[in-house]
């Protein structure tokens, strides 16, 4: 029932697309855009199932990963992720996004892979050195790779898209996010139940097509690394396609180059060094104010998400339905989420990005206290708050990181501007994995207390920039609002 639900929003979403045309392109070009972004969108997806099925590993594996070992590997993973893309942005800024998107997933499939073969040595008692260590040294390098992923996708989107369009295409990134929290969770989730040597029930339709490719029956442990064997064998997939179907820009797939009147606008044929492309980010006091905004909704994004089954579990006060269906309820509110936030962008507020992250930070404001209100005594109130904030977390997320950098950035710097949001998004991530780690240890009264500051803060500096636009959209949309007026006299 999940599966066909998710599929229906999925579909919806692409229906979203091709219904949404404002500067009339042709049907040829909306396809092929189509074509372009769907095989790099389900790579990216499923790269979160490569990232977060180590959340899987650890509700799986229960005593053997303390709480403390899961925070310390996450926030190494995480502290990799953030560092990382001040160099990987550059670089995709340079090499393309296909080349970029290409290297990621394919250097995440074999560091799951890796991550796979250590679990099954330490499950099999065949692994010498501690299983945090060799964890935190495999899961820090499959981020690293991972840290591809969101600047190759939006530096492919930054060509294909303009600034008119890009608030529709943050309801789609959003949406690319979603799926991945639902792969990861409830794919991966299925995954750990099929392989366990005790299931309690009939054999999963799951268990039975694992069984039929790899023999499941007559072992003495389960068979965990296969969380993340399979999210291996699904990215290598997906590369092959886009090796076929992906183009870095129109005009590389037989169309006029599209000019996005983003900040880029008048430097197509212009290449800039690396000292160029983070002197020309640094010095925009705009994408400072976006990656402080990312930093927070880095905390409350992970600081729920890695956390709430955890809360669950240990506590007993989850509510089934939503634990047992995490990547279901992620998936679905974050669509909510994304598309709401670009829609308010693009028929609200005039393109403007950050009015649609303040109305998210609200939401999430109210969601995180009713948490901290009700934490031990109404889990349902605790369940139906902690969905609300992946819902508003993902608005926030899709039309900063995946919207508005392109927008400041420009296409010939979306990749450096998105990665140093991104940096600033996973920094926060790292804060929060670190902390929460040790702060739950001690009481888990602690979470959402630890993570409502951090709803404020991104407020104030979503307020701050509440106006700002690129100079070249604020040309377009003037000189746009001058044909209006002319066509009506």
């Amino acid at each position: 029932m999940q599966l066909f639900l998710v599929s229906l929003a999925l579909t919806y979403i692409i229906v979203l697309y091709f219904m949404s045309n404002p500067l009339k392109h042709s049907k040829k070009f909306v396809w092929r855009r189509f074509i372009n972004w769907f095989p790099l969108g389900m790579t990216y997806a499923f790269m979160y199932m490569g990232r977060y099925n180590l959340n899987v590993a650890k509700t799986s594996l229960g005593d053997l990963m303390t709480k403390e070992d899961f925070g310390f590997i996450g926030g190494v993973g995480f502290t990799v992720y953030a560092l990382a893309l001040f160099f990987i942005g550059p670089i995709v800024d340079r090499i393309g996004g296909k080349r970029g998107i290409l290297i990621g997933a394919i250097g995440s499939a074999i560091m799951n892979a890796v991550m796979g073969l250590i679990l099954y040595l330490f499950l099999n008692h065949r692994l010498d050195v501690n299983l945090v260590t060799a964890f935190s040294i495999t899961y820090g390098l499959n981020m690293l790779f991972q840290s591809f992923g969101a600047v190759s996708t939006i530096k492919v989107k930054s060509f294909w898209f303009h600034v008119r369009e890009r608030g529709t295409f943050g309801a789609i990134f959003g949406t690319l996010i979603s799926l991945g929290v639902y792969f990861a969770f409830d794919w991966g989730e299925a995954i750990a139940n099929a392989v366990k040597l005790n299931r309690g029930t009939e054999p999963s339709v799951v268990y039975n097509f694992l069984n039929s490719i790899i023999v499941l029956d007559g072992r003495t442990v389960p068979a965990l690394w296969l969380i993340f064997y399979i999210p291996a064998i699904i990215l290598v997939f997906w590369a092959l396609i886009d090796v076929i179907l992906l183009k870095d820009s129109p005009d590389a797939a037989g169309f006029d180059v599209l000019d996005t009147h983003d900040a880029s606008h008048g430097e197509h044929e212009k290449r800039f060094s690396y000292k160029e492309l983070m002197l020309k980010i640094f010095s925009n006091k705009i994408i400072w104010t976006i990656g402080i905004i990312e930093f927070t909704s880095g905390i409350l994004r992970n600081g729920v998400l890695q956390w709430y089954k955890v809360f669950a579990k240990e506590t007993g006060l989850g509510v089934l339905h939503i634990t047992s269906n995490w990547g279901f309820w992620g998936c679905v509110t974050g669509i909510i989420g994304g598309f709401s936030a670009g829609w308010m962008s693009d028929h609200l507020f005039n393109s403007r990005r950050a009015p649609a992250a303040g109305i998210m930070q609200v939401i999430m404001f109210l969601a995180i206290g009713t948490m901290a209100i009700f934490l031990t005594s109404s889990p349902l109130m605790v369940g139906i708050a902690a969905v609300c904030v992946m819902m508003a977390v993902i608005g926030v997320h899709s039309i900063m990181s995946g919207t508005a950098t392109a927008d400041f950035g420009g296409k010939k710097a979306s990749a450096t501007a998105t990665g140093v949001a991104d940096a600033f998004a996973y920094a926060g991530s790292a804060v929060q994995s670190f902390a929460l780690g040790i702060l739950t240890t001690k009481s888990w009264t602690y979470w959402p207390l630890f993570l409502l500051p951090f709803t404020l803060i991104g407020l104030y500096f979503a307020i701050k920039m509440w106006r700002d636009i690129p100079e070249a959209t604020k040309n377009y949309l003037a000189s746009t609002a001058k044909k209006k007026v002319k066509s009506h006299s």
